[in-house]
């Protein structure tokens, strides 16, 4: 294992990979998936990465981690044929939500409230998903967002 914490992390290669299996000369299966398709292979390589945890098989937790990467990676360049967004979209949304859901960390002179990753994720899911939280509140019978 390398320590190479100075050094910058690229996932460019694995996007590159799954681009040229997408292209015109590339590969035929790969070509004709869909996130439709696909939605079982990421349901089988999250489960698993719980099932790696579940065994402290670092190993296998290492492989199947790279496997639920290109689930990930292969969804996006999905929706990037379709104009919907990028791979690059994805990193961003989620590292502003990483640091939106972390003021006390990124924004320490913040005087806000001290929120919990519960509390930050409900208030924002409120404003933009009301009825879907309705319906992931009786799905998991409970609620932190106050909408029921």
């Amino acid at each position: 294992m390398k320590n190479n914490t100075k050094e910058p992390v690229s996932v460019q290669p694995l996007v590159d990979v799954v681009k040229a299996l997408r292209a015109p000369n590339g590969c035929p299966w790969d070509q004709k998936q869909t996130h439709e398709s696909l939605r079982r292979y990421f349901i089988e390589e999250t489960y698993e990465v719980v099932d790696a945890i579940d065994n402290k098989d670092m190993d296998n937790l290492r492989e199947e981690l790279g496997d639920v990467l290109l689930q990930v990676v292969f969804h996006s360049q999905l929706a990037e044929e379709a104009g919907y967004f990028t791979f690059q979209d994805v990193i961003n949304d989620v590292t502003e939500k990483m640091i939106r859901r972390h003021p006390h960390v990124f924004n320490p002179k913040n005087d806000e409230k001290l929120y919990s990753w519960d509390e930050l994720k409900a208030k924002r899911k409120r404003k933009k998903y009301s009825k879907i939280c309705i319906r992931w509140c009786i799905q998991k019978f409970t609620c932190f967002s106050g909408c029921l």
